[in-house]
């Protein structure tokens, strides 16, 4: 049945589109079953924090500022990322559906990307906000407005949006004539151009060249915004405001490392030594995904004052309100 399903094409204009592809990651891990489960659990504390971050900054109006709103945006970037990877993974490889419709292959290729995209554009957004806090503290206002923040985390989303869709619709341009079987982790666009029995040039230099207007640039930009940080914090005077100044970046540092680091390690040891194996890449590639965004929130947005005072006194509220509903249930017994 798997083979005849995949055997049916459609053929326009010389164009070979078959109905679907298999996604076959993850083959000869003896425990990969493990795994999905601690992702179903990843997945579960992703959308509990991330949905409290942004329900504490929606509804306190006082948070209504340039850090919080870089914050929300990263939240929501984490929030649909894993929501378009986890539940599809478990599905796939724990539940063993591993077929996937064409236009379905693409529709979670292209929300993918952008929503990795602007992970990626999210930490470089907060680290301008970090740069014009230490940097310029006394012109923070004026260099920086609740409305031009809200135009450069608008112009992250257009480019995301807009330079993905042309990765994507080049795509169709490709005949798939023969194997149909994707080994990955999810419909990843290079091991599915690979699979293309025409010249896939265009694809693999549109993905080039995105790897580093996306991941490089924003890293770029990240590095020498910690330059400029670090220079301007050793010509402070006091010991006590360099340390002040240096203690606010820690978490956005952590971010950046969790994030960055990985994806740089898999591919700098693909690029030079051209061993790794492929499965560890899958697994990796996979970890490397699914992990940041459910620690973004603790690490970074849950421990930021605000939103954490904010945070105790809901739990308060609410262990209140069960309080008082439960000695309303003894009194009426």
């Amino acid at each position: 049945m798997s083979s005849s399903r995949a055997l049916r094409v459609s053929n326009t204009s010389a164009i070979i589109h078959p109905p679907g592809f298999y996604i076959v990651g993850f083959q000869t891990y003896p425990f990969i079953n493990v795994y999905f489960i601690f992702l179903a659990l990843v997945y579960v504390v992703t959308v509990l924090f991330n949905v409290l971050v942004m329900f504490i900054i929606s509804f306190n109006r006082c948070l209504h500022t340039l850090k919080f709103l870089a914050v929300v945006n990263l939240a929501v970037n984490d929030l649909i990322l894993n929501s378009c990877i986890i539940p599809s993974m478990i599905n796939i490889f724990l539940f063993k559906d591993n077929f996937i419709s064409f236009n379905l292959c693409f529709v979670q290729m292209y929300v993918y990307y952008v929503s990795a995209s602007l992970e990626s554009f999210a930490l470089g957004i907060l680290a301008y906000d970090r740069l014009i806090a230490i940097c310029f503290p006394l012109r923070q206002n004026s260099i920086n407005s609740l409305h031009r923040m809200s135009c450069i985390v608008a112009a992250s989303w257009c480019i995301a949006l807009g330079f993905i869709a042309f990765t994507i619709s080049i795509m169709t341009q490709l005949s798939f004539c023969g194997s149909v079987r994707v080994f990955s982790y999810f419909c990843d666009y290079a091991p599915v151009f690979r699979l293309a029995c025409n010249d896939y040039t265009l694809q693999w230099s549109a993905v080039s060249f995105s790897s580093v207007l996306i991941l490089g640039g924003p890293f770029t930009f990240i590095v020498l915004t910690y330059v400029t940080i670090l220079v301007t914090v050793f010509r402070m005077k006091s010991l006590e405001s360099r340390l002040k100044a240096l203690a606010t970046c820690v978490e956005h540092i952590i971010l950046v490392a969790v994030f960055y680091i990985p994806i740089f390690i898999i591919f700098t040891i693909g690029l030079f030594v051209g061993v790794i194996d492929p499965e560890q890449r899958v697994l990796s590639l996979s970890f490397s995904s699914c992990i940041p965004p459910c620690i973004n929130p603790i690490v970074y947005s849950l421990k930021t004052k605000e939103i954490n005072v904010r945070v105790m006194a809901l739990v308060q509220k609410i262990t209140f309100m069960h309080k008082n509903h439960t000695n309303k249930k003894r009194v009426k017994v």
